[in-house]
């Protein structure tokens, strides 16, 4: 008997019913040439949009090099990335790894490391908020608070006390003689957009401060431009102690990095922490690229104008249907559309009519595009999305 598409493939994904063959810009294509315009961009991953010329002929160009070196050794282009980062950013140090699951726990080992050299083995703790989440990892989902990413993995790992989240007073309620840090993501993206106020977050620091604690900020999705800077923490004016980062930082290449001061590193000596693929010669080829276009004048300036237009756009079609639109949240490029009910639904019309947007919690709508769209593109996703939402009531 003929197996199904995809049934060698472990299910546990909810995918489409589509194929994508290619992409160009902030377009995919199936393999009959439909066109789709891209709002979700790989969930907040292809910051750049698809193919872009600078990323493809930097990876074109190591792969005619080198693929991969042990970390024994130093490779062309880890330094320049480390560098650049530490001089756009509050970090002393970079660890670069593959994914963001990865990049959270790097810096969860750090937050104990940095204890346990500080003579506080005892302090393991950490306040994490309800709605986060920070990846697959059985350490990430006990840290989060999905609870589709949790049900049937229990017991869950100890060390973990969730509050809620933009409580200043519920944070410091929980922090105890076992407290040794505070997660938490400046945009909650899996969670449904929620968006940290900034004297939620300099509130944190204050406590991080006050308490002996390390800030730990998880910006893998909100991070590397979406929100109109290079990290959504600068917008509040606060410094953290470790940030996680993926996403956008490779924009599709399998790349992160867990980014510290020197003062939160300190506990991680030779043999602490490893990865065998991470700061491969192919990621930083791609990482530096990203990091070429990212830092260029203008170009935060420019996610800001278009998140600033978009928001307006998404506005005005919640004015239009308040029946079936609640609200839209979220800042930049990292926007989420709120529904009165069950939201799936309107994410296959829009899909079926050529847009391309993803799901998060509480009926929320994320939309989230790659930093490089225009004006027009922006229109063409508005008009689609109002045709939908008209068939959708």
């Amino acid at each position: 008997m003929q197996k199904g598409l995809g049934s060698a493939v472990l299910p546990v994904y909810r995918r489409s019913d589509i194929t994508i063959a290619r992409g160009e810009g902030v377009y995919l294509f199936s393999p009959e040439g439909k066109r789709y315009l891209d709002f979700a961009a790989g969930i907040a991953v292809n910051a750049l949009g698809h193919s872009h010329p600078h990323l493809v002929a930097a990876l074109k160009n190591q792969a005619d090099q080198l693929w991969h070196c042990s970390n024994m050794y130093h490779v062309t282009g880890l330094n320049r990335m480390a560098e650049r980062l530490v001089a756009a950013t509050f970090a002393d140090k970079v660890f670069f790894c593959n994914s963001g699951g990865e990049a959270v726990e790097c810096g969860l080992k750090m937050l104990r490391k940095y204890h346990d050299a500080n003579g506080n083995p005892d302090r393991y703790r950490v306040i994490t908020m309800q709605g986060g989440f920070h990846g697959r990892t059985l350490a990430c989902i006990s840290a989060g608070g999905n609870d589709i990413a949790r049900k049937g993995y229990e017991p869950l790992m100890d060390g973990f006390d969730p509050v809620e989240f933009n409580n200043l007073v519920a944070v410091e309620a929980a922090i105890g003689p076992q407290t040794a840090a505070i997660l938490v993501e400046p945009i909650q993206g899996e969670g449904g957009v929620n968006v940290a106020t900034h004297e939620f977050l300099q509130g944190l620091r204050s406590l991080a401060d006050r308490y002996g604690l390390l800030l730990f900020m998880d910006e893998v999705q909100c991070g590397m431009g979406r929100t109109g800077a290079l990290f959504a923490h600068e917008q509040a004016g606060v410094k953290p102690d470790i940030v996680s980062s993926a996403k956008g930082i490779g924009n599709g290449f399998p790349l992160a990095a867990c980014l510290a001061t020197d003062a939160a590193a300190s506990g991680m000596t030779p043999g602490s922490h490893g990865s065998t693929y991470g700061s491969n010669p192919l990621a930083m080829a791609v990482g530096n690229a990203v990091l070429d276009v990212m830092l260029a004048p203008e170009f935060f300036e420019h996610v800001s104008q278009m998140g600033a237009y978009l928001k307006t756009g998404l506005e005005a079609v919640v004015r239009r249907f308040p029946k079936a639109l609640q609200e839209v949240r979220g800042t930049g490029l990292m926007l989420g559309l709120k529904t009165h009910r069950s939201h799936y639904e309107l994410v296959d019309r829009l899909r079926s009519g050529g847009l391309l947007t993803a799901p998060a919690e509480n009926n929320v709508i994320r939309i989230v595009p790659p930093l490089i769209i225009g004006p027009a593109h922006v229109d063409e996703a508005l008009e689609i999305l109002n045709t939908a939402v008209e068939g959708w009531l």
